[in-house]
């Protein structure tokens, strides 16, 4: 959905993130074909010292996972990658096997810490049962708040931190459109539309209604607090139990600067409060699937 950076601007943008605090930047190598790896490592440059890298291994085997770090170690330009991670549990090899191999990689100093992605309630039972992540990446916002009921719960119990992605729902908590018809249709092909937008591949009818009646809601709660609608869902995020790190895209360094500000933003328990009962009626919609964008009940979120 965006179109090609330029190294200049990444730098720019990567720079200008290590300035404000933001230390931790998250890629994979499925995205761009690695091209995002490569110049993530460009970008850092001579300021590695001062930054944690996280990518994701795309398909799960010992033999793959083994090839595949390398392969994102000389992309990224380092020699240790911090957070590697299972980017989706595909059931196709044994876990146990996947995870032997990282083992042996962190025992090599190939990678510092293991994480894995888009593990739901079966999947993370299963992981514990065979070895351990100290991270589980997930989709997370005020709009979609699937994961609470039983990904969060599990992941605090195993004190298994979570990395939300997706916490501005592709613009929607950035206020950027006042109504349905002003989203992208890119941008519309999720379970929050109807099945009659061009891009979606799900059956469903959506919670269209409910999703701007939410939106105009959180508005009017942060206005009353003074602050931006996109820096109060970023807040949002952080302010959830076992959440360690909100990822946050940017197209340009005045947008790192706007998340940024997210860190210092204070929600109280009240207004929190306020925030989670303006979108209780979508999550209730949505829930317990936890696949975003396929409302199949045999989802590869499991």
């Amino acid at each position: 959905m965006w179109s090609e950076q330029t190294p200049d601007t990444v730098r720019d943008i990567v720079h200008t993130a290590i300035d404000a605090g933001i230390n931790l930047f998250d890629t994979a190598e499925g995205y761009g074909d690695g091209r995002s790896e490569e110049m993530l490592g460009k970008a850092i440059d001579h300021r590695r010292d001062e930054v944690l890298i996280a990518t994701k291994a795309g398909k799960l085997s010992a033999e793959y996972i083994t090839t595949a770090c390398e392969n994102s170690l000389k992309r990224l330009g380092t020699d240790v990658i911090d957070l590697y991670q299972i980017h989706w549990p595909r059931h196709v090899k044994p876990l146990e096997e996947t995870m032997g191999a990282l083992e042996k990689l962190r025992d090599q100093g190939k990678i510092r810490v293991i994480g894995v992605s888009n593990f739901g309630p079966q999947d993370f039972d299963e992981l514990t049962s065979v070895s351990r992540a100290e991270s589980n990446q997930f989709l997370y916002s005020m709009l979609c708040r699937m994961m609470e009921d039983e990904v969060t719960p599990r992941c605090v119990q195993h004190d298994v931190s979570l990395l939300c992605y997706s916490p501005l729902a592709q613009g929607l908590l950035a206020d950027r459109w006042r109504s349905i018809d002003e989203v992208p249709p890119l941008r519309a092909r999720n379970r929050l539309f109807s099945c009659d937008r061009p891009h979606t591949s799900h059956n469903e009818l959506g919670c269209e209604t409910q999703v701007f009646e939410a939106l105009d809601q959180i508005r009017t709660i942060c206005r009353d607090i003074g602050q931006p609608m996109g820096t109060v869902a970023l807040a949002w995020c952080l302010h959830q139990r076992g959440v360690a790190s909100v990822l946050a895209g940017a197209r340009n360094p005045a947008q790192v600067t706007e998340n940024a500000r997210a860190a210092e933003v204070r929600i109280d328990d009240p207004t929190r409060a306020q925030l989670n009962a303006a979108t209780d009626m979508v999550k209730s919609m949505l829930c317990p699937n936890l696949d975003i964008i396929n409302e199949a009940a045999c989802s590869a979120l499991r």
